[in-house]
């Protein structure tokens, strides 16, 4: 029988009493501070219901303050795009703390090093190293995603990982500390990474390979038009949900118990990709995540496979339509 041990129903809901009032001295801040802000605007799924509070600070130093400030009972939540995030319908308590356009440092240090802010598009940093003939990253074009998340899940494709490259790490705690750590301060393993508790990527240090700027540039279109081809593009959705079985794909499992076009609500599997789910336009959260746990169950029933999310869930459930275990 299926078990539901995974990512995606282990979860217990909590109602969180804390006084969402943030008593912080507003004045020292440079930074937008929201309240009540729909995360529909800051998924790729466009779904989501609303953060407590939503800041998207001046800079790092700004970020530093902020946290400072927080006070030690608030959940903090760290969003780039929203591009591998799935928001439940009751939305975020706490504060969300946006980090777009704001960790932004790229800078070539050495030959073969990079320095990159967490806040930047993958893609947009596999561009960086191919200008200057740097080769190993070229995967990351095809992330939709900041650095931070390809960070945070280890993110990679065509045989490659983020954190093969990676040689250093700062990271910000919630006192607004920052922390200069080693790769090996890190537990590393397939679409997953350990962090400290209350500590958050702010930048990253790469050794990447020395190659010629025309063939890394060469290697990148090959992948976006293989991507194109295979892919979605163009659709609501968060690129893959499950991470692959150990010696299979979870897309070929999927295809394989007809699921391809199998909807639940205004979300359906994508009929081009079967490992991604599609929001025609009015899915809710409630919809991907039950036909997340219907495509669970039937690859279990089939194969024996219990396929875990690479999509992170969060949130709380809105309780006039709880999703529940079965």
């Amino acid at each position: 029988m299926w078990s539901g041990a995974n990512n995606v129903y282990q979860f217990t809901e909590t109602i969180l009493n804390i006084d969402m009032q943030l008593n912080i001295d507003k004045s020292v801040l440079r930074g937008e501070l929201q309240e009540q802000e729909p995360m529909s605007r800051h998924t790729s799924w466009k779904t989501g219901g609303n953060a407590d509070f939503y800041y998207r600070a001046a800079d790092i130093e700004d970020l530093s303050v902020f946290l400072s400030l927080l006070p030690v009972d608030v959940p903090i939540t760290w969003v780039g795009f929203g591009s591998n995030l799935l928001v439940r319908d009751g939305g975020i308590r706490g504060v969300v703390i946006s980090v777009t356009g704001v960790l932004d440092q790229l800078e070539k240090q050495s030959d073969k090093v990079i320095k990159i802010g967490t806040g930047l598009p993958c893609a947009k940093v596999a561009r960086f190293a191919a200008r200057h003939g740097l080769a190993g990253i070229e995967f990351l074009t095809g992330i939709p995603g900041t650095i931070g998340g390809a960070l945070a899940m280890n993110a990679g494709a065509y045989g490659g990982e983020i954190w093969s490259f990676v040689q250093q790490i700062e990271s910000i705690h919630r006192s607004g500390k920052r922390v200069i750590r080693g790769k090996d301060e890190f537990d590393i393993a397939y679409r997953s990474v350990s962090l400290p508790s209350d500590e958050w990527f702010v930048s990253a240090t790469l050794i990447l390979n020395k190659s010629s700027r025309e063939i890394v540039e060469q290697t990148i279109r090959e992948m976006l038009a293989e991507r194109a081809d295979s892919q979605p593009l163009g659709q609501y959705s968060c690129g893959s949900v499950f991470k692959n079985p150990s010696d299979d794909h979870a897309a070929r499992l999927i295809e394989d118990c007809g699921l391809k076009g199998q909807s639940v609500g205004g979300a359906n599997v994508s009929e081009k990709h079967a490992n991604f789910i599609i929001n025609s336009g009015n899915a809710s959260s409630k919809d991907i995540e039950e036909l997340i746990k219907l495509i669970q169950e039937t690859v279990f029933k089939k194969h024996a496979v219990e396929l875990m999310t690479e999509v992170r869930i969060i949130g709380e459930f809105d309780h006039k339509n709880e999703v529940t275990k079965q």
